[in-house]
């Protein structure tokens, strides 16, 4: 049999045996990656501004995360976390714990987003004793049972499953562009209220173990949520000895121009969980907080057999060192801040373009078949991506109906990249 890798270019024709039940925004077949470049078997590169949904932060085959993985390999690749330590991990959960505010201080390695939340809701339950969960409506957390229980972000990701979690409840997002026609005080003024009628009439608030957020909603559409709303959530959360979880998967790791996103809003919760970013593409995630409420969860409460795998937990050091070495935090602000400003003077001259936003290298730009009521365009959005990925720029979807295209640079990019991708991108647009 050929070697599917190099000498079948359309792998889609060979994937009989491959589920059918994972979506795909392309039916392309990729060979390899180079830097900010990925290429299908026929050898042409695409400028990768997709990056597996925000995983491959520093591009492909990154030279000191390569090395880093390579070391490993040859010394430990096997989990010891059942049966003691091994340096990269206890080194790695260090590395983690400075990057994020005091008190969060211990690291808990798992695989995934989704079990990062699984983590979060079973520690907020456990050490409150309390059963209810609040979540925000749009918001994505993952397709396991419990991260689906507390995800609205699609119908899709909850029909057919349930009974789901019991006892979560949902309150609106601050959609500034969407709901409240920018108004960023209203917004929050309005969130609130609907946040407080919930814990009055619908549930006490002293039912509530935890409130979970996305600081910038990710799949839901790129929504960032103002800063005050997000002080006065940490104000409620504490008015009622509720745990704040941020769940920083999309948004962490540099991706918004600070290493956290709920540091812009000078906002500390009480958990974080993180993944996507931290080794590159090899699975790794964390929930994080602080020493005492782990060890008010108990030894043996969670557990988790590859969780901090000391191949993925050396990539993940490797990508840390380099976004401290690089001044990656500074690059994603500074090509952010460019990226924003290009797409915004396209959405001058194009009123399809609804709103450009979202903090750093984590941009949405949303797509209106009609900038007065600024209904949704999805297939607008669906085409330009389509089209975008033919002229070689890969950019994403997102939101209820697809309508927003969504930008992720890797933090390591260059303004002449950003230039090329925005040009791409105008001339997608100019052809649909």
């Amino acid at each position: 049999m050929d070697d599917v890798g190099t000498a079948v270019p359309n792998l889609s024709a060979l994937a009989g045996n491959l589920s059918p039940v994972l979506g795909r925004y392309f039916e392309r077949s990729w060979s390899h990656g180079a830097g900010h470049r990925l290429y299908d078997t026929a050898g042409r590169g695409y400028l990768d501004f997709a990056n597996g949904i925000a995983v491959t932060v520093l591009g492909h085959a990154h030279p000191r995360v390569s090395a880093a993985i390579h070391a490993q390999v040859d010394r430990l690749i096997g989990p010891t976390g059942a049966i003691g330590y091994s340096e990269p991990v206890v080194r790695l959960a260090r590395m983690v714990a400075d990057t994020l505010p005091a008190p969060i201080d211990t690291v808990f390695f798992v695989n995934s987003g989704s079990e990062a939340i699984e983590s979060a809701i079973k520690l907020a339950r456990r050490v409150t004793g309390r059963p209810a969960i609040i979540a925000f409506e749009g918001g994505f957390h993952g397709r396991t049972l419990g991260a689906a229980s507390v995800t609205t972000s699609s119908g899709n990701y909850r029909m057919g499953y349930e009974p789901l979690l019991p006892s979560v409840y949902f309150t609106p997002f601050p959609r500034v562009y969407a709901d409240f026609g920018g108004d960023e005080t209203e917004a929050t003024r309005v969130c609130l209220q609907h946040l407080r009628r919930l814990t009055s009439a619908t549930v006490p608030a002293a039912s509530v173990a935890a409130i979970l957020i996305e600081p910038v909603q990710g799949e839901g559409g790129y929504h960032p949520a103002p800063a005050p709303f997000l002080r006065a959530l940490r104000d409620f959360c504490d008015e009622h000895a509720i745990l704040l979880v941020a769940d920083e998967v999309q948004s962490g790791y540099a991706r918004t121009g600070s290493m956290w996103a709920l540091e812009q809003a000078r906002v500390v919760p009480d958990a974080v969980c993180m993944a996507k970013a931290m080794a590159n593409g090899l699975p790794l995630a964390a929930l994080a907080t602080r020493r005492e409420l782990q060890e008010r969860w108990g030894k043996g409460a969670h557990g988790s057999t590859y969780g901090g795998n000391p191949v993925a937990c050396a990539a993940g050091i490797a990508v840390l060192e380099t976004i401290r070495d690089e001044g990656l935090v500074e690059n994603t602000a500074a090509r952010g801040e460019e990226l924003s400003r290009s797409l915004r003077s396209i959405a001058a001259e194009d009123e399809r373009i609804g709103d450009v936003r979202g903090p750093g290298l984590m941009v949405g730009v949303e797509m209106v078949a009609d900038a007065r009521t600024r209904k949704p365009d999805g297939a607008l959005a669906q085409a330009v991506m389509a089209r975008a990925a033919d002229l070689g720029l890969l950019v994403l979807t997102c939101g209820a109906e697809h309508q927003v295209i969504r930008w992720l640079p890797p933090l390591d990019v260059s303004a002449s990249e950003i230039a090329e991708g925005v040009e791409l991108f105008g001339e997608a647009l100019r052809a649909v």
